[in-house]
Order: structure tokens, then C-alpha cells, then sequence
């Protein structure tokens, strides 16, 4: 089983914005880890500013910069 890379309460950007809204968030938070589809983990992600909620898959984010130093996964 594939190991989620981002953690709940981690803020992330979707990589890909093909097929959104142009006013769709941003950055959002991860609220949930799903299972893994296609040997990619899935998260449900929300951005609470703009009231918005999806589902995407790891392969489809990134780190959003933070204060904090991005955590390291070595495998």
C-alpha cells in the first residue's frame, strides 16, 4: 500500500488546474487521507476561504512554502 506523503492539516497547491474554475482556490488544506487509486494516495482537500472541497490524487500536489522547513521523506 502506498504511504500518504502529506499529512492532515498540510497546505497544499494542485499541480494541474486543468478543468477548474478560474476562481478556484488556490492553496488548500488536507483534511483527510484516502486510498490509493491508480498507486497514488488520494486526499480530501479544503480551502475554508473560499468554502471549496475537493479530492486529488499525490501525484497532482506540492508543499505549499511556509515558515517551516518543508518535512523530508527518505525511503
Amino acid at each position: 500500500m502506498a504511504r500518504h506523503k502529506f499529512a492532515v492539516g498540510a497546505e497544499v497547491r494542485l499541480l494541474s488546474r486543468a478543468g477548474l474554475s478560474p476562481v478556484a482556490a488556490e492553496t488548500y488544506r488536507v483534511i483527510t487521507l484516502l486510498p490509493a487509486m491508480d498507486l497514488s494516495p488520494q486526499y480530501r482537500l479544503r480551502n475554508d476561504e473560499l468554502g471549496q472541497e475537493r479530492v486529488s490524487k499525490e501525484d497532482n500536489l506540492s508543499w505549499v512554502p511556509t515558515d517551516a522547513t518543508e518535512p523530508s521523506y527518505e525511503g
